[in-house]
């Protein structure tokens, strides 16, 4: 790509935006993911009688695998989430910054 059209694409105020935007928007994603995350490694670490808690008086499974499978599953709905905003909002200003790069 020659370095003019770099400039003129970094100059672009929808390009600056669609960073900001993304930038913005992936940190606080990992920011919830690792607080989740750790508050559950931390549980393990240091009060693992908290999820060692049977689910029921005759169960073998403990409250600790569920909240595991929580951890994962919401792994799964932060990226869904993401990738919605990713294909929609994000899709478009990279789009109308390609229409306005051709024009000039």
């Amino acid at each position: 790509m020659q370095k003019s059209m770099v400039e003129k694409i970094k100059a672009n105020p929808d390009y600056q935006e669609l960073v900001s935007k993304r930038t913005s928007f992936s940190i606080k994603l990992t920011i919830a993911m690792l607080v989740v995350y750790f508050g559950f490694i931390l549980t393990i670490a240091f009060d693992p009688s908290a999820l060692a808690v049977p689910l029921s008086s005759d169960s073998v499974t403990t409250i600790g695998i569920p909240i595991g499978m929580a951890v994962i599953v919401f792994a799964f709905i932060l990226t869904g989430i993401y990738t919605k905003r990713a294909n929609g909002e994000f899709d478009d200003l990279a789009n109308k910054i390609k229409e306005s790069v051709k024009e000039d």
